[in-house]
C-alpha cells in the first residue's frame, strides 16, 4: 500500500481536503477557514482572538502561537488576555472597530476562549457584549471548555446554564469535524442573529485527533426567508440605550437565531421508522455514545426502523429549535433525551410540547423517568454503557433479543468483578522531578497552609499540612473570613505566578487591607506549569514582582532561590526585600510567621519541566553534574525522597533489602536530593550517560516476517494505559498519523488532565476501514481489541479493566513494577505486581495476554526508559495486533520529527522480542551480570559470612554463625522465618556502617563498575561523606 503524500505543516498550509488534526488544531485552523470563506464571498475581514487557557484548551494558546506565520497571512490577530473577562471585553471591543472611522476592514469576525471557570467569570462581559452584539461582518464565537468529569478541574463544569443567563445560543459540536462546522456556523449565525454565539468543547473533541475535511466551502449556509428582522437591524451600534438592547435581544436576536438553525437543519433526524414508537433526542458527544450503545445492543439501521426507534440529534441546544422538535415528535409514544448533566433539551422539550393534547403528546423521560426516579444521571459522565442499559430498559416493551440480553449480562457480570478488586494501588498525580513545589510547599512544624489553583493545587494529597483551595485568584481570601474566628494566629497561602498576574493580586491587595496574618508563597517559576509551560501574558520580572507586592504594603518580602546569587544587581528590588538560598526556607518561614499583617516569599526557581525543555533545545545550558547512589553504602532508609519528595529517586531492590538510585533518564538535576548529607550519595561531574550497544543485533536479526494485521470489518480499538509525562499520547499520535497515511479512518482520545503530572494517562485509539465506521471517540465497555499497557499500575485499575472482555481482548503489558507516589512519603511502599497481573489474566485469558519487561529491555538496548512505548507498539505490531503496516509507523514517526533514530530503533526492537525474546533478553544482558539472590538458609548464611570477613575479619564471621546456628536449630517453624530473619538481621547489626566502612566499600570494585556501567568519558566524583 502506498502512503499518502504529508508534511507536518500541512494541518494548515493545505487549502482543501482531508486532514488528520487533533481538536486544538482544528480550533487553530477554524477562523482561517472563516477568512478564506469570507474571501470567496468577497469580503475583507480580520479576526481577532483573545481568552485564558485551561483544560479542554489548555494548550490552545500555544498551538495559536505555533502558527503565528499562517495566521498572519490570513490577517488574524491573537492577544492572549491576562484573564478570561479582560479577554473578553477585548472581543467585545473588536466587534465597534466599524462604529468609528478609520477602520480597515469589513468586520472583525472575534474567537473567544476559556475554561468552565473562565465562563463564569465572563458572566457580567458575556451579558453586555451579547446585548450589545456584533457586527455585520463580525460575529463573535465564545469557545466554551467544559470538564463534566471533574478530570482536570477543581469542580466539575457544565457551562450551558451560564450562557442561557446572557441569551447566548449554544451550539454543541460531538466531533472534531463538527467543531469546524459548528465554528462556522457558529460566526454566520452571530452575523445573522446579532448574538454572540457558544461553542460548547469538551476533551472528547478537543483532546481527541480525526481525519476532517478542511474545505473552507463545505459549510453550505441558507439564510432565512420566513423571519422578518426589526427595520434597523439586529447589530451593535452606538449610541444604543440600555432597554433598546434588551428589547433587541429579548424579541428579535434569539428568535433570528431559532430560525436561523431550522433554515441549516442544525437538529437532524439521524435514525427513522416508518412507524416510530420511541425517540431519542441528544447531543454532541452524547450523540455518539448513544450511537455506540445502539450499536453494542445489535441496533443497527434497519432493525431500528423496524422496531420503531427514531434518533434526533440536535446542533444548537439552546435555544432548542420548535419546528424540528415538534415535526420529532409526531407520532411517538415516548421521547428519551440523553443528555449530559443538568437538564438543558429535556426541560426545554417539556414546555414545548405541554399545550399538546394528551392523547398526542409523548411522555418525556431522560433525567428522571415517569415516576421521578433517576433515569440517566446528571453527575460526572455518561458512557456508552450506561445509556446501553437505559434504551434497553425503555424499548423493553416493544423489542428485546438475545444481543441485547448479552450486553446487559456482561455490564452486570463487569460491574460485579470490578466491585471486588484484586488490589488498592493507584497512581497519583505528582510534581515532576526537580520541581520547585517540591521544596516550596514544604512548612515549618506547627504551620498549614492554603491552596489554591495550580500545580501545587496537588499539595492537598502529599504530607504537607495544605488543606483546602479557593477558585483562581481567590488565594488567601478565605483566611479573612477565618481569622477572626479562630486561635490560629497565622497561614501560608500558596500562589503561582501565573495566578499572581491573573487575578491573585487583588485577593493579596484584599489580605493587606483587612490586617489578617498571612505569609503568601508566591512561587515564580517562569511558565505556566499547569497547562504547558507557556509564558505569562506579559512582563512581570521578579524584581517588578517585589515592587508590586511592597507597593500593596505587605511588611516583608523574602526572595528564596536556589540560586541566590544569581540576581548582579539588587537595586532595581523593593528596599526590603531579603535574599537567601533554598536551604534557609524553614528559618525565613519561621521567622515571616512571627510578624504581623502580609509578608511574602518569593521562591524563585524555573519549572523542571520547561529546564528540560529548554536543554532539549540548547536554549538552557545543561549541567554536567549528576547525582549517584552507591548502593552498598545506602541503608535504604528514604531521607532522600523525604528532602526531594522527587520520583526520580526509585526504590532498589538488592540480597541486603531494598535502597535506592537514580533514575538518570528522568532525573532534572535538581539535586535536592543531596541534601540529605547522606555518605551514599556521589556527583559526577563532567562525562555523560552511557550509550548501550547492543552488540550481534543484526546478525541474529537478519529479516523480520510480517504479521498479518488484523481485521477490519469492525473498528480495531486500542487502549493505551501509562503513566503522564512518559510519552505515551505520542503512541497514540503516531498510530493515528500512520493509520491516516494509510488512508484509514481513525480517532484517537487521550484522557490526560492532571494526570499528565506522573499520574494515569489513557488513550483511546480507535482505527476503522473509514472514518464513518466510527462513532464514539472512547472505547464502550468491553470493547477493547488491544490492551497496550504502558504501566502495569494504570492497566490493572477500574477504568482499564472496565474496557476488557476476555472473548474479544488481546493484552501485551509491560511488566515493570515502577514505583507510584506513595514511595516518596512510605518507602516501604511497594507495587503489587502479582496481584495486577493476575486481574489482567483474569480479564483478558491466559493466552491472549502476553507479558514483558519493556522498561528493563528497552533502557538496557536504548539507554532511556522513554523508548519503552514504542517497543512495546513493536512488540504489539510482530504479534499481528496492530491494523497499521510498520512502514506507516516508521513515516509517522518521521513526520513527528522527535527523537527519530530512537523512536525506530525503540519501535524495532520490540518488533524483534516478540519474534525471539530469548535472544533479545541475551543481548539486554548487563555486562556484569547481577549475583544471584540468596534463596535458602543456607546460602543467606554463606553470602553474609563472606560479607562480615571482608568487613572485619573470619573470627567476627564465626561470632554470626554461632548464634545464627543456635537459632536455627530452636526454630521449629516449618518455613524458618525466625532463622532467615535472624540470618539476614544479625548481619545488618554486625556490619554498621561508620566512616571506615563507608572507605572500605567505596574502595570495593563494584562501586567503580556501578559507575561504568552508567557513564563514560572523562568525569569527576564528589563524595558527599
Amino acid at each position: 500500500m502506498s502512503l499518502a503524500e504529508i508534511r507536518l505543516d500541512d494541518k494548515y498550509r493545505v487549502a482543501t481536503g482531508q486532514l488528520y488534526l487533533t481538536g486544538t488544531q482544528a480550533l487553530t485552523r477554524l477562523p482561517m477557514l472563516q477568512k478564506q470563506r469570507d474571501a470567496a464571498f468577497g469580503l475583507n475581514t480580520a479576526c481577532f482572538i483573545s481568552g485564558y487557557r485551561g483544560s479542554p484548551l489548555g494548550n490552545l494558546d500555544k498551538s495559536l502561537w505555533d502558527a503565528k506565520q499562517f495566521l498572519q497571512e490570513n490577517h488574524i490577530h491573537f492577544q492572549p488576555g491576562v484573564n478570561e473577562e479582560l479577554g473578553a471585553t477585548a472581543v467585545w471591543g473588536s466587534q465597534q472597530a466599524n462604529l468609528f472611522p478609520g477602520a480597515r476592514y469589513d468586520g472583525v469576525f472575534a474567537m473567544w476562549y476559556g475554561k468552565g471557570p473562565g465562563v463564569d467569570r465572563c458572566g457580567d462581559v458575556f451579558k453586555h457584549g451579547n446585548s450589545a452584539g456584533v457586527s455585520p461582518h463580525g460575529g463573535v464565537l465564545l469557545l466554551a471548555g467544559d470538564d463534566h468529569g471533574c478530570k482536570s478541574s477543581t469542580i466539575a463544569h457544565q457551562s450551558e446554564h451560564a450562557f442561557i443567563a446572557a441569551s447566548i445560543p449554544v451550539l454543541n459540536p460531538a466531533n472534531v469535524q463538527e467543531m469546524l462546522d459548528y465554528g462556522i456556523i457558529g460566526w454566520e449565525l452571530s452575523r445573522y442573529s446579532g448574538c454572540w454565539v457558544a461553542l460548547k468543547t469538551i476533551a472528547e473533541n478537543v483532546d481527541s485527533s480525526a481525519v476532517v475535511d478542511v474545505d473552507p466551502l463545505r459549510v453550505k449556509i441558507s439564510l432565512p426567508t420566513d423571519f422578518q428582522l426589526p427595520e434597523d437591524g439586529v447589530h451593535i451600534r452606538w449610541p444604543d440605550p440600555p432597554l433598546a438592547q434588551e428589547k433587541r435581544l429579548n424579541m428579535y436576536k434569539i428568535y433570528a437565531a431559532r430560525a436561523f438553525a431550522l433554515a441549516n437543519n442544525l437538529d437532524q433526524i439521524k435514525l427513522d421508522s416508518p412507524n416510530p414508537r420511541l425517540g431519542i433526542i441528544t447531543t454532541g458527544k452524547s450523540y455518539l455514545d448513544v450511537r455506540q450503545a445502539l450499536d453494542d445492543l445489535g441496533l443497527d439501521e434497519e432493525l431500528c426502523a423496524r422496531v420503531g426507534l427514531r434518533v434526533l440529534k440536535i446542533g444548537m441546544s439552546w435555544p432548542l429549535e420548535p419546528v424540528s422538535v415538534h415535526q420529532f415528535a409526531e407520532g411517538l409514544d415516548e421521547i428519551l433525551v440523553v443528555e449530559e448533566k443538568r437538564s438543558i433539551i429535556e426541560d426545554q422539550l417539556t414546555g414545548q410540547l405541554y399545550n399538546w393534547p394528551v392523547g398526542k403528546r409523548p411522555r418525556v423521560v431522560g433525567e428522571f423517568d415517569e415516576q421521578g426516579n433517576s433515569l440517566l444521571p446528571n453527575l460526572a459522565e455518561l458512557t456508552p454503557a450506561m445509556i446501553a442499559r437505559v434504551i434497553a430498559k425503555r424499548l423493553a416493551p416493544i423489542y428485546t433479543s438475545p444481543q441485547i440480553e448479552e450486553r446487559l449480562a456482561f455490564l452486570a457480570a463487569k460491574e460485579a468483578a470490578l466491585a471486588a478488586p484484586k488490589h488498592d494501588t493507584k497512581r497519583t498525580p505528582h510534581f515532576c522531578s526537580g520541581c520547585p513545589h517540591n521544596s516550596s510547599t514544604q512548612l515549618p512544624e506547627g504551620s498549614r497552609a492554603l491552596g489554591g489553583i495550580g500545580c501545587h493545587y496537588m499539595t492537598q494529597w502529599m504530607d504537607r499540612r495544605t488543606d483546602t483551595f479557593t477558585q483562581m485568584g481567590g488565594e488567601g481570601a478565605t483566611w479573612i473570613g477565618q481569622a477572626p474566628f479562630t486561635d490560629t494566629k497565622h497561614v501560608f497561602q500558596n500562589l503561582g505566578d501565573g495566578t499572581y498576574f491573573h487575578s491573585g493580586h487583588l485577593a493579596l491587595r484584599a489580605a493587606v487591607a483587612s490586617g489578617v496574618n498571612i505569609t503568601y508563597k508566591i512561587l515564580y517559576n517562569d511558565a505556566v506549569a499547569m497547562t504547558g509551560g507557556q509564558p505569562i501574558d506579559g512582563e512581570l520580572r521578579i524584581d517588578q514582582l517585589s515592587q508590586q507586592v511592597y507597593a500593596e504594603g505587605v511588611k516583608r518580602i523574602a526572595l528564596v532561590s536556589d540560586e541566590p546569587d544569581k540576581y548582579p544587581t539588587r537595586a532595581t528590588f523593593a528596599p526590603i526585600v531579603t535574599f537567601h538560598h533554598r536551604r534557609e526556607l524553614d528559618a525565613v518561614q519561621r521567622e515571616l510567621r512571627e510578624i504581623k499583617g502580609t509578608t511574602v516569599i518569593l521562591y524563585d526557581q524555573t519549572c523542571a519541566t520547561e529546564k528540560r525543555r529548554r536543554r532539549k533545545r540548547g536554549k538552557l545550558a545543561d549541567p554536567a553534574k549528576r547525582a549517584f547512589i552507591n548502593s552498598a553504602v545506602c541503608e535504604g532508609c528514604g531521607d532522600c525522597s523525604v528532602k526531594s519528595n522527587c520520583l526520580s529517586v526509585l526504590p532498589l531492590e538488592t540480597e541486603l533489602g531494598r535502597k535506592r538510585e537514580i533514575d538518570q533518564n528522568a532525573c532534572n538535576k535538581d539535586f535536592s536530593c543531596v541534601e540529605g548529607f547522606c555518605p551514599s550519595f556521589v556527583t559526577v561531574h563532567g562525562g555523560g550517560l552511557r550509550k548501550p550497544e547492543a552488540l550481534g543485533a543484526k546478525a541474529l536479526f537478519v529479516a523480520l516476517p510480517e504479521p498479518r494485521q488484523p481485521d477490519l470489518a469492525r473498528p480495531w480499538n486500542i487502549l493505551l494505559p501509562g503513566v503522564g509525562g512518559s510519552g505515551v499520547t505520542t503512541v497514540g499520535a503516531l498510530l493515528g498519523m500512520a493509520a491516516h497515511l494509510e488512508g484509514k479512518g481513525c480517532t484517537v482520545l487521550d484522557q490526560a488532565g492532571l494526570a499528565q503530572k506522573f499520574g494515569p494517562v489513557i488513550s483511546h485509539i480507535r482505527i476503522a476501514a473509514k472514518q464513518d465506521d466510527i462513532y464514539a471517540v472512547r472505547i464502550a465497555a468491553g470493547e477493547t481489541d488491544l490492551l497496550l499497557a504502558c504501566d502495569l499500575v494504570v492497566a490493572a485499575g477500574e477504568e482499564s479493566l472496565a474496557k476488557l472482555n476476555d472473548k474479544i481482548a488481546h493484552a501485551v503489558v509491560n511488566s515493570h513494577e515502577a514505583a507510584t507516589a506513595e514511595f516518596t512519603r512510605n518507602p516501604d511502599a511497594q507495587v503489587p505486581g502479582a496481584a495486577m497481573r493476575e486481574a489482567l489474566l483474569e480479564a483478558v485469558g491466559e493466552g491472549k495476554t502476553h507479558f514483558v519487561d519493556a522498561t528493563r529491555l528497552a533502557t538496557a538496548l536504548l539507554g532511556d526508559t522513554i523508548a519503552s512505548n514504542l517497543f512495546m507498539l513493536g512488540y504489539a505490531y510482530q504479534k499481528g495486533l496492530v491494523p497499521v503496516s510498520a512502514e506507516a509507523i516508521n513515516k509517522a514517526i518521521e513526520l513527528n520529527g522527535v527523537s527519530i533514530p530512537l523512536n525506530q530503533q525503540a519501535f524495532l526492537w520490540g518488533r524483534r522480542a516478540a519474534h525471539d525474546l530469548a535472544a533479545v533478553e541475551q543481548l539486554a544482558k548487563p555486562k556484569t551480570p547481577d549475583a544471584p539472590r540468596c534463596e535458602t538458609f543456607d546460602e543467606i548464611v554463606a553470602d553474609r559470612m563472606a560479607r562480615l570477613t571482608a568487613y572485619q575479619d573470619a573470627a567476627y564471621a564465626q561470632r554470626y554463625l554461632e548464634l545464627v546456628t543456635r537459632v536455627r536449630q530452636a526454630d521449629n517453624g516449618a518455613d524458618q522465618a525466625l532463622s532467615r530473619a535472624v540470618a539476614r538481621y544479625y548481619f545488618k547489626l554486625l556490619a554498621y556502617k561508620d566512616e571506615y566502612e563507608v572507605a572500605r566499600l567505596y574502595s570495593e570494585p563494584a562501586f567503580r563498575q556501578a559507575l561504568e556501567a552508567q557513564f563514560e568519558g572523562d568525569y569527576r566524583l564528589h563524595f558527599h561523606l
